[in-house]
């Protein structure tokens, strides 16, 4: 555009200076895009992965005690510290390659060697790092592996099984798989070693840049990683189940006492006070493994995801890494699975079941409340029946003591006018329980009509 400027257009326009806010954390995601690369590799050489997980579960995320045990590590070597905030950090320590991050549950250390080595799986690497300053690590091991690059004497890729390879591993559960579109020979047999760990090697058939390898053994040992981390709810997930087991009898008795006659079962109140202890045991039990059990189905699709990645294809009829997945891993997760479908089957079976007494206890309640309102509008009707009768009454009363009073007043007109008592009495009567009870009614309607307008 500046050579527009130059030619002397008129339509050009200088650009304007952006001033538009960044969000405060656009940076912070932008940048979670490049975290955790991969650590270039060669062969042959060596990788060896240590992760610490907290014991307890809520100090998974203490970043602070994992910094601080990171820093003790640097200082020992007189390495820089990382960034206050880093959660990914790598570094030069005694000629070794360490490579160091905070994941949301454990912490991870990454240790890099290259060159050649007298035997394999000797490389030793652990020895690099302070006895004092592992056993003072801020949680317990839950994934600790080795990766072995070999660098094969031929193209061929039967050269990756070797005798001298093979034997490191058990046969029976071995597995291997060409990778890198035919590179790399990827073998494990997932058991731990003497010394407790558990053995990758990586053996270089073809061309390999560095890149493609470190990205190899990445997946691999993220593969272990993972698989141990989604494993934990394994235990929790059978002991869940053997305590559905008992929960799940006990709900179907309950429900064959709200099924029975009712002159054959508990009360309604009863039945709903003892569904509702079940449901808190439901609710109590599901809260302690929900954790657990969401983690574990997040880090099964990340081991999924990492299989995928690796384009395994068969190597002389042996079990791929998948294959051998499906054959021990995936049964204990389709476990796990299992007992998270069964404890939402039972709590919404607790709930289906609670509404259904609940509604039966509030048709009860209404037809009581019928009975109610039947027993007061007999009662209201008994109250005007006894209210006319003493109305009648009243009426009465009120007339004779009229009469009588106004008698004794118009006594003295009486006898002027010759009239007896009796017979003056009698004249009054009609007249008077006519005017009392003209009043009493006047009275009465007034009263309703100020009580109900």
């Amino acid at each position: 555009m500046a050579h527009l400027a130059r030619a002397g257009r008129a339509d050009y326009v200088q650009p304007m200076e952006v001033r538009i806010e960044d969000h405060p954390l656009r940076t912070m995601l932008s940048e979670e895009l490049h975290a955790r690369p991969f650590q270039p590799m060669t062969a042959p050489g060596r990788a060896l992965l240590l992760a610490f997980k907290p014991v307890n579960e809520e100090d998974g995320g203490d970043f602070d005690a994992a910094r601080l045990h990171l820093l003790r590590l640097l200082d020992l070597h007189d390495v820089p510290h990382p960034a206050p905030e880093a959660r990914q950090y790598t570094a030069e320590v005694g000629g070794i390659r360490l490579k160091w991050e905070h994941h949301t549950e454990f912490v991870s250390y990454m240790l890099i060697a290259h060159g050649p080595t007298d035997a394999f799986f000797h490389g030793r690497l652990i020895d690099n790092l302070d006895i004092d300053w592992l056993n003072d690590a801020p949680g317990v091991i839950i994934a600790a592996a080795e990766v072995e690059l070999i660098e094969a004497p031929s193209t061929d890729p039967s050269a990756a099984l070797h005798p001298d390879i093979v034997r490191q591993f058990d046969s029976e559960s071995l597995a291997a798989a060409l990778i890198i579109d035919g590179n790399a020979v990827a073998l494990c047999d997932f058991r731990l070693d003497q010394r407790g760990f558990t053995r990758f090697a990586l053996v270089v058939t073809g061309t390999c840049g560095p890149r493609r390898l470190g990205r190899a053994v990445q997946r691999l040992l993220e593969i272990e990683v993972y698989r141990a981390m989604s494993m934990l709810a394994l235990p929790l997930a059978r002991k869940d189940l053997s305590h559905l087991s008992k929960l799940e009898r006990d709900l179907t008795d309950l429900m064959e006492q709200v099924s029975a006659a009712e002159e054959d079962r508990p009360s309604d109140k009863e039945l709903l006070d003892t569904l509702s202890g079940l449901s808190a045991q439901l609710e109590a039990r599901a809260a302690a493994s929900a954790y657990r059990m969401d983690a574990s189905r997040a880090y099964s699709r990340i081991v999924d995801d990492r299989l995928t990645m690796m384009k395994e294809v068969s190597l002389r009829g042996r079990q791929t890494f998948r294959e051998f997945m499906s054959r021990r891993y995936d049964p204990a997760m389709r476990t796990v699975e299992a007992a998270r479908e069964r404890q939402a089957a039972l709590s919404e079976r607790a709930a289906r079941m609670a509404e259904l007494l609940r509604t039966r206890v509030s048709v009860h309640l209404e037809a009581q409340n019928q009975e109610a309102l039947e027993s007061m509008n007999r009662r209201a009707a008994l109250q005007l029946r006894l209210q006319a009768t003493v109305e009648g009454l009243s009426v009465v009363a009120i007339s004779y003591y009229a009469v009588s009073l106004l008698a004794y007043l118009l006594a003295p007109v009486g006898y002027m006018l010759v009239i007896t008592k009796p017979v003056l009495m009698s004249l009054l009567t009609v007249p008077v329980v006519l005017l009392v009870w003209w009043s009493v009614r006047r009275m009465r309607k007034r009263l309703e009509t100020r009580v109900i307008p």
